[in-house]
């Protein structure tokens, strides 16, 4: 065999598989060197001199890396002129004055910081924030007192923008009284409701802090202090924007007073700022506001009943306050609530003996002087300006207690001359028609509201609320809800019917000229054909407010005449749903419909005045539909507030349909039969319609012309009981009819409101719909031309005779007067409605803001809060407290409108 062709001879220490050997031993303990170390060398670098041992380079690299994860116990014992060799070289120099990411660590522990940056970050944060509080506590000043008596004005303007109507707030009623002239026992109850560590405390809650900051960064409810210090500090500012920046600076004065003032000095600087309601600020002030003495002369229970309104005075005082949830019975159970609390609170934390808690518990709540927040603000003002205060509240989201703080410009959609037009119909109403000296058991306690909307913006433009505030009237009548609305209700089922069908012509609208069973106490039948069950399985039967037998009629006859029977069974025949959203398209609140009954139809639901104007005026509108609004303008320290612009229209029923209904309520205004004949004195194109309910509890006329739309209401109420009355006999006469009373203040307003104004006339309604004549109407449908001719001739006399004489229809109303589905009641199943036209609801609907739930059975108020409610409106329940289902237009009787 040739030279070169000869293998190399092997080493003897091992050669390529020792070298393996040697790489895989563990880098925390290596293998000892080969003792031949040269001899070895020399071999590998003898015949081949670029050939390297097995594996040189790259095994030295994989050997490092492995060096790398796995580590190594005795590393840190080994020279670091080793790592030149084949083990891992020593981690750089580190030269960086914080080392991050971390130069002595390798893979992810290079980003973990250690303990030392950990703490020199957090103690020089530390240090920081504490010298940033230090500046902050030298640079802000102790409150003053006494800036809280220079207090700014809410000016409100008429809707020419110029004119004032009444300015609020300004110099504001508050008396300084030192902490001697204010009793421990109001001292112990603000302790014990607010803070009762108020005497040991700095003068902050780190967790209400904590929690206030965090619901104002992500966005959720704002919070204020929690400690009384913080209240204070609150009070004082005339800015109450809920920012981080105001609630820091609140932050270092609270804890400026809170270790710097003596804690009597902040009681007393607390009490002598708070707003207590009845624009009442300090102690003083509300001792006087509300108990007529001095506040050094409080007594336990009343120093109790002032710290509850503390917690919030729109929704603690008795008088009401604005929202939905804030009327005068609802504060009222809610102050003695919190009371009654407070009472049981001292004692539990030491500042009042059980005895004496359960002594001024048996005395029972204070008794309160009335309020005489009203100066300034009477005749209509009062109404007004709470009626745009709520819309601005409603629109802003801002609290009564920020808006009672000033600093507005409110420029509101009111018209004085068409204000004064309406206050002088009202008053000449009464002047003619009511005589209290002579009819005291039947013409006291009745009470008017109006409302008149813009037709084709929505605007409010006028308002009755009452006889004042400055007549200690607080409710407004224009924005309460309780009032059934009766026969004024029935357009929304015969538009619903023109619009939707009933089940025989759906999706094809019906006809107003569709002729209905109008006879006296008919069986309501369901869409299958069946009887509508009473008590026991008897059938349900519809009554009139007549007995006469009118036959079969068009549904124009039967508005016209306001007869019941037609349009209860119309409503079944057009469904619930398709009715309820009929009226809520045109702006009726749902809050305020009553419930799903036979009643429903006839006017059981209680929305208020204003709602009334707005949603006829979209039948004048042609169908198009504006939200009512009371304010067009907020300027806030001279600055444009957003959210008063005006409402957009949006389409509530066709054209065709509008102008259908509105040509049908013509009818009831220019027929010598019409129930709204009254309003032909108005001399221009009107269209209306009257409703009256069950014992004359409440009569109304909602009319319109092109221009403007105007609702009034009449109606008697209890001070106590705040239930409605019957007004049998008012004014002199058996009964009274929404085409009476209501009808003339609706058509003297008109006259004035109107005024100067271009006569306008309606659309000319076209014919829609398809003839479909109600269960067991002759066949064949007559045509319309001879429908009409004998609801004009032959009907004239007989129609008259009981709308005139109604007296026989009201007696049987409170011996037989049932829901239809009330199983209950024993009328043995004859009567349709019961006793009580509607349900009661609180809440108030001013001009955008909506309303409370319904309170079925019993009685509640009205439901506004202008400044306080004293005398609400609100309907009467059964005797067993079942809501109230009774028909329009004497109720189980109604026909005469």
């Amino acid at each position: 065999m040739s030279e070169h062709r000869r293998k190399p001879s092997q080493p003897q220490d091992g050669g390529r598989a020792a070298a393996r050997r040697a790489a895989q031993q563990p880098t925390g303990r290596r293998a000892a060197p080969p003792r031949d170390t040269h001899s070895t060398t020399e071999m590998l670098s003898g015949s081949y001199g670029e050939e390297r041992p097995a594996g040189g380079r790259a095994e030295a690299r994989r050997a490092a890396q492995r060096g790398a994860s796995g580590g190594s116990r005795r590393r840190g014992a080994e020279p670091a002129g080793r790592g030149s060799g084949r083990g891992r070289g020593a981690p750089p120099a580190n030269d960086r004055f914080i080392n991050y990411p971390r130069s002595d660590r390798y893979g992810w522990r290079r980003f973990v910081p250690s303990w030392k940056l950990v703490g020199g970050t957090c103690l020089g944060f530390f240090a920081l924030l504490v010298a940033g509080m230090g500046v902050a506590f030298a640079w802000v000043d102790e409150p003053d007192p006494q800036k809280m008596a220079e207090a700014q004005n809410n000016v409100f303007y008429w809707d020419d923008g110029k004119t004032q109507l009444a300015a609020t707030g300004g110099q504001r009623n508050r008396q300084t009284v030192t902490i001697d002239e204010i009793p421990k026992s109001m001292q112990d109850a603000v302790i014990a409701a607010e803070n009762e560590s108020f005497e040991t405390d700095w003068g902050v809650d780190p967790m209400g802090i904590a929690r206030a900051t965090f619901n104002m960064a992500t966005g959720g409810e704002t919070q204020g202090g929690s400690t009384i210090t913080q209240q204070y500090v609150k009070n004082l500012y005339l800015d109450q924007d809920q920012t981080m920046k105001r609630k820091f600076t609140e932050l270092i004065i609270s804890l400026k007073v809170g270790t710097m003032v003596d804690k009597d000095e902040v009681m007393e600087g607390y009490l002598n700022t708070a707003y207590y309601g009845r624009d009442a600020y300090g102690i003083q002030a509300a001792s006087q506001a509300y108990f007529d003495i001095n506040s050094k002369d409080l007594n336990a229970s009343q120093s109790a009943f002032l710290a509850a309104l503390l917690k919030g005075p729109n929704l603690y005082n008795p008088d009401g306050g604005l929202g939905d949830n804030a009327s005068a019975d609802k504060n009222r159970a809610r102050a003695v609530d919190r009371w009654s609390w407070i009472l049981d609170r001292e004692v539990e934390v030491g500042r009042m003996q059980q005895a004496d808690a359960d002594k001024w518990k048996k005395a029972g709540f204070p008794k309160l002087k009335e309020s005489e927040q009203a100066t300034g603000l009477g005749g209509q003002k009062g109404y007004l300006v709470e009626t745009a205060k709520k819309y601005v509240m409603k629109q802003t989201k801002i609290s009564p207690e920020a808006l009672e703080r000033g600093g507005y410009r409110i420029y509101t959609t009111f018209n004085k001359r068409k204000v004064d037009a309406m206050e002088k119909a009202v008053n000449k109403t009464k002047k003619e028609f009511l005589d209290a000296k002579q009819r005291p058991a039947t013409d006291k306690l009745v009470q008017f509201g109006s409302a008149s909307v813009d037709v084709d913006t929505g605007a409010i433009v006028a308002l009755y609320g009452g006889d004042g505030w400055d007549k200690k009237h607080f409710t407004n009548n224009a924005d309460t809800s309780g009032v059934p609305v009766g026969s004024t209700w029935k357009p929304y089922v015969l538009a619903a019917a023109m619009q939707h069908g009933t089940y025989k012509t759906a999706p094809t609208g019906l006809s107003p000229l569709s002729k209905y069973n109008a006879n006296d106490l008919i069986v309501i039948r369901d869409q299958n054909g069946n009887p509508i069950p009473g008590k026991n399985g008897q059938p349900f039967r519809q009554k009139n407010e007549s007995d006469k037998a009118y036959g079969y009629v068009t549904l124009r006859e039967a508005m016209e005449k306001s007869i019941n029977t037609p349009f209860v069974q119309l409503g079944i025949d057009v469904g619930h749903e398709h009715v309820a959203d009929m009226a809520a398209d045109t702006g009726i609140l749902r809050q305020t419909m009553d419930q799903n009954n036979a009643s429903f139809y006839l006017g059981t639901s209680t929305p208020s005045a204003i709602r009334m104007a707005d949603s006829y005026a979209t039948f004048a509108a042609s169908g198009k539909h504006h939200e009512p609004y009371s304010v067009k303008r907020v300027l806030l320290d001279g600055k444009e507030q957003p959210g008063f612009e005006k409402p957009t229209s949006k389409r509530a029923m066709d054209p065709e349909v509008a102008d259908n209904v509105t040509d049908v309520l013509k009818n009831v205004i220019e027929s010598d039969e019409g129930t709204g004949q009254k309003a032909q004195k108005l001399g221009r194109p009107a269209a209306g319609k009257t409703g009256t309910t069950d014992k004359n509890k409440s009569a109304w006329f909602v009319g319109y012309t092109p221009q403007l739309s105007t609702a009034v209401t009449l109606f008697r109420t209890d001070p106590e009981s705040r239930k409605l009355l019957s007004m049998n006999g008012t004014g002199g006469v058996p009964s009274i009819h929404g085409g009476d009373i209501p009808a003339e203040v609706w058509t003297n307003y008109m006259i004035d409101a109107l005024k100067g104004e271009e006569i306008e006339d309606f659309p000319t309604a076209i014919p829609i719909g398809e003839k479909a004549d109600g269960t067991g109407a002759p066949s064949p449908t007559p045509s319309a031309t001879p429908s009409q001719t004998p609801s004009s001739t032959p009907s004239a006399t007989p129609s008259q005779t009981p709308s005139k004489t109604p007296s026989p229809s009201v007696t049987p109303s409170q011996t037989k007067s049932c829901d239809p589905f009330d199983w209950a009641c024993d009328d043995n199943g004859q009567n349709g409605g019961n006793g009580n036209a509607g349900t009661d609801v609180g809440g108030t609907d001013t001009g955008g803001t909506d309303t409370g739930g319904t309170d079925t059975g019993g009685t509640t108020d009205g439901g506004t809060t202008d400044g306080g409610t004293t005398d609400g409106t609100t309907t009467e329940g059964e005797s067993d407290g079942k809501p109230g289902n009774g028909n329009s237009n004497g109720g189980l009787f109604g026909g005469g409108g």
